[in-house]
């Protein structure tokens, strides 16, 4: 087997419900919620299509489908961690880059608390970067968060 790359994404709008927290990269950030079945975990989900997709696996939806109520609520970083433990066996995780896609809240107070996060939960260096949608489109209107990662394999 060679390496092998895949690459993830992940959108959610923001919530109307104040009492729901925003959680990136398994870390509470200030600012409102995100609207999901889990606990809409943007950076956690793209992070484990890409795995997925790396592996030849499919993705979240399909190892955890958003009308399974087993799901509701769920700590995203659970589910990346169950992924990570299914590709255990065969793949060993060279290393992951996200890029969140976000007008506001500021990341770089919470980068660092992410990285290692996410890094702990993996095995393998993580790293996380923000940039602004430049007030265009929905993102840019501030109606959510959009994430992309991308994922290195290696056989094991």
């Amino acid at each position: 087997m060679t390496p092998r790359v895949g690459l993830g994404f992940d959108i959610h709008p923001f919530s109307a419900d104040q009492d729901r927290p925003l959680v990136l990269g398994g870390v509470t950030l200030d600012g409102p919620g995100l609207v999901g079945h889990s606990d809409a975990d943007a950076v956690a989900h793209a992070i484990a299509d890409a795995l997925l997709g790396a592996a030849g696996l499919g993705d979240i939806g399909t190892h955890f489908p958003d009308d399974d109520p087993a799901y509701a609520g769920v700590d995203s970083m659970d589910l990346l961690d169950r992924v990570v433990l299914t590709l255990s066996s065969h793949w060993e995780v060279g290393n992951v880059d996200v890029t969140v896609v976000l007008e506001a809240p500021k990341l770089a107070p919470y980068r660092e608390a992410m990285e290692r996060r996410l890094t702990a939960v993996i095995g393998a260096p993580v790293s996380v970067k923000a940039k602004r949608a430049e007030a265009l489109g929905a993102l840019g209107r501030r109606e959510g968060i959009a994430c992309f990662a991308v994922a290195l394999l290696m056989p094991r």
